[in-house]
């Protein structure tokens, strides 16, 4: 799978990057927020990357930042959301505000985002207000890097021995509440005693 990825812009568009890395052009999905981050072609450029592999394709969808890219993935795990529909998600209100209606269930907000309507609005804030509290503005927010860059990469570690994502993420919340660190080694550690029960 890749994570991330580093290299030289080739081609910018507003839903679409083109990234050269070391001579291989890499085709990235991209939301609004990390169209506006990333600098003009020419210039080098890392994102985070969500590799989405269907039967029938593999896409990848780049953020430029590591909080986006756990939004993003939020998103895909709501039924009914596939990734075309969370990148319209993620584009529809800056990320702020998005977590702040998701968490708070908003839902008068959320279907303000075009191709949400009443239903997924109310289901996105029922379904991603526990994943999403600890996201939201002020001292949350500032914390939020180093929480979920811990989070996400035990959740990570976890799907690539093997574990389905609900599991993973169920075993890495129970193991942040239990050892109350953010140290990543710990996590996975509590997180692997968990499922081995």
């Amino acid at each position: 799978m890749i994570a991330r990825l580093s290299g030289i812009v080739l081609d910018l568009r507003t839903d679409r990057l083109v990234l050269d890395v070391g001579g291989v052009g890499y085709d990235l999905a991209i939301p609004l927020g990390t169209f506006s981050a990333l600098p003009p072609a020419g210039e080098k450029a890392t994102v985070y990357v969500h590799t989405h592999v269907r039967e029938d394709a593999l896409q990848l969808f780049g953020f430029s930042t590591p909080q986006e890219k756990y939004v993003f993935e939020r998103l895909i795990s709501v039924s009914g959301i596939g990734p075309k529909v969370a990148l319209t998600v993620l584009s529809g209100l800056p990320l702020p505000e998005l977590i702040g209606a998701i968490v708070t269930q908003n839902a008068r907000v959320l279907a303000t985002i075009p191709g949400v309507g009443k239903k997924l609005a109310e289901r996105l804030g029922l379904e991603l207000k526990e994943k999403l509290s600890g996201f939201g503005t002020g001292a949350g927010a500032a914390n939020a890097p180093g929480k979920t860059s811990a989070v996400e990469d035990a959740v990570g570690a976890l799907e690539n021995l093997g574990y389905k994502l609900a599991q993973a993420e169920h075993a890495v919340e129970k193991a942040v509440r239990d050892v109350g660190t953010e140290d990543l080694n710990k996590i996975l550690q509590a997180a692997l005693k968990s499922l081995a029960r």
